[in-house]
């Protein structure tokens, strides 16, 4: 196992960062999240390696295999936050340090978006940061995995 290394998960919609609801998203795309991610990381030795899909399978897959190469998962599972227990279990199964991190304050949303099913197997919840909430939880996370 490489313990230098972080899984950062992006799921449903974020491919659309930049140009979806730029007032509750802000104007930065996922490449400026995949680049946050791995400069964070790199200034504590770790390297990331980075998944986007829309397709809840092929995330659960990745986070499955992460079992195998990875210290810790930083994951914005964009609606999936509130509606997928199979995610949830994913991230529960590989026994992981997960971080989830939020663009949107979700709290001040819609109501729907209150519960999130990632929430208690995350160690570490940035939420309403901006895509800068990013750096705080892979930073967060890299603490917890050493134990600081």
């Amino acid at each position: 196992m490489n313990s230098r290394r972080l899984l950062l998960v992006n799921g449903p919609n974020l491919n659309l960062l930049g140009t979806r609801e730029p007032e509750i998203y802000g104007h930065e795309t996922l490449a400026d999240v995949e680049r946050l991610v791995t400069e964070t990381a790199a200034a504590h030795s770790y390297e990331v390696r980075a998944i986007q899909s829309n397709h809840e399978g092929l995330l659960l897959d990745t986070i499955h295999e992460s079992r195998l190469d990875c210290a810790g998962i930083v994951i914005n599972p964009g609606g999936l936050t509130h509606t997928s227990v199979v995610l949830r279990d994913a991230l529960s199964g590989v026994g992981l340090p997960v971080a989830e991190v939020h663009i949107s304050d979700v709290m001040q949303r819609e109501p729907f978006r209150h519960h999130s099913y990632v929430a208690d197997v995350a160690i570490v919840h940035v939420i309403g940061e901006g895509v800068a909430g990013y750096r705080t939880a892979t930073e967060r996370l890299i603490a917890a995995i050493e134990g600081a």
